[in-house]
C-alpha cells in the first residue's frame, strides 16, 4: 500500500507495506516502474498551480537546461479513484494522535487534482549507510540590482536583514553558508560552506562533491545567463522573470553511499516554474528595494557573524588537511 511519510504531505514513498493482510499483497504490488520513485500529490492551497501546468513547465523550461541525472525527473501519472481521500484520512488520523508536524496540520491533498507526478526518490529508506544532505545554491552570482561596491552577496543580505528582526524580537538567528563560497575555487571556502549544510555528516567528503561540481557550475551558467532579476529585466509576471527567479530557489540533493566507490548522486529539485501570482511579484521587488534601500547590501548590521559573506573581504586562506 502507500505509505505516508510524517514529513512532507505531497511525497508519498511507493512501498508495500509488510502488515497487510493475507492474500492481500499481490493486489498492492508496485511495478518495477514504480520503483525508486515517489508519488507527489498536490497540497490543497489557493496558490496551487494544476498538475498539468507544472508538467508542462517543467518538459518545456527546466528539462532542456540539465542533464537528466542532474534533475529530480517527474512523470504526469494518473491517480487512482479514491487515492487522495484514504491519503487525506491518514493525515487526519495523524494529527489525530499527534504525529503530525503542529505547522503542516490544517492543510491536506487536493481532492480536485486528478493527477499526481512520479518524482525520483532520493530519500534513503531504502538504502542504510546512505546520508542525504540537501542546501539551497540560491543566488550563485550577485544580484544584478545590487550597488556596485557591496559587502554581501543577496543570500547574505536578505539573512543579515532577517536576524537583525529576529534579535530585537528575541527569536533565534539563521546561520547559514554564502552561496558563493559553494562556486568558489577555493576549496577552503566550499568546505567553509559545507558545514552549514544539511544532513551533513562528513563535511569533508561533501566538500569534495561540492568542489567544481559540474551540477553547481551548469546551474551557476543559467544564473548569470538569466540575470534578468532584481529590479530590472522583462516585467515580473514575465516567463524570462519566472524561470529566473525559479533558478534561484531550487534545492540540490546529494546522496552519499557509506561506500566511498560507489556513485554518488546530485540531482536539482524543486523547480517548478515560480510565477509573480498571488502578490509574489511585488513582494520580489519591495525585498530588492528594501536590500538596497535600508543598506543591507552594505553591511547595515554591525554584527560579525561565523558565516561572513564572501564579498565581506579577506579571508584567511590557509589550505586545511584533505
Amino acid at each position: 500500500m502507500l505509505e505516508l511519510p510524517g514529513r512532507n504531505p505531497k511525497d508519498i514513498p511507493i512501498t508495500v507495506s509488510s502488515n497487510l493482510p493475507s492474500g492481500v499483497t499481490d493486489r498492492y504490488s508496485i511495478p518495477a516502474s514504480f520503483k525508486g520513485k515517489l508519488l507527489r500529490l498536490r497540497k490543497d492551497t489557493s496558490s496551487g498551480i494544476p498538475y498539468e501546468e507544472i508538467a508542462r513547465n517543467f518538459d518545456q523550461c527546466i528539462r532542456p537546461l540539465f542533464k537528466p541525472e542532474e534533475l529530480v525527473d517527474q512523470e504526469l501519472v494518473c491517480l487512482p479513484r479514491g487515492l487522495v481521500q484514504l491519503c487525506n484520512e491518514q493525515l487526519l488520523a495523524a494529527e489525530q494522535i499527534g504525529l503530525r508536524p503542529r505547522r503542516r496540520q490544517g492543510v491536506y491533498l487536493s481532492t480536485t487534482e486528478t493527477f499526481g507526478l512520479l518524482i525520483t526518490d532520493m530519500t534513503t529508506f531504502a538504502s542504510p549507510g546512505t546520508t542525504l544532505s540537501e542546501l539551497k545554491p540560491k543566488w550563485l552570482a550577485q544580484s544584478p540590482s545590487a550597488p556596485a561596491n557591496s559587502r554581501r552577496c543577496r543570500t547574505c543580505a536578505l539573512r543579515e536583514m532577517k536576524n537583525h528582526k529576529a534579535r530585537k524580537i528575541g527569536k533565534s538567528e539563521e546561520t547559514s553558508f554564502c552561496p558563493l563560497d559553494l562556486v568558489s575555487d577555493r576549496f577552503e571556502n566550499v568546505l567553509r560552506a559545507a558545514r552549514f549544510v544539511k544532513g551533513c555528516k562528513d563535511r569533508v567528503r561533501l566538500a569534495k562533491v561540492l568542489y567544481r561540481n559540474s551540477t553547481l557550475q551548469r546551474l551557476l551558467a543559467h544564473q548569470k545567463s538569466m540575470c534578468d532579476v532584481g529590479l530590472h529585466g522583462p516585467p515580473v509576471t514575465s516567463v524570462e522573470k519566472s524561470l529566473g527567479m525559479t533558478l534561484r530557489d531550487c534545492t540540490m540533493f546529494i546522496r552519499i553511499p557509506k561506500d566511498e566507490t560507489s556513485r554518488i548522486e546530485v540531482r536539482l529539485g524543486d523547480l517548478d516554474l515560480k510565477t509573480g501570482a498571488g502578490g509574489k511579484a511585488k513582494y520580489w521587488l519591495d525585498l530588492e528595494h528594501r536590500l538596497i534601500d535600508e543598506g543591507w547590501y552594505m553591511g547595515a548590521s554591525s554584527s560579525v557573524s561565523e558565516n561572513e559573506c564572501a564579498l565581506q573581504g579577506p579571508r584567511n586562506h590557509s589550505q586545511p588537511s584533505i
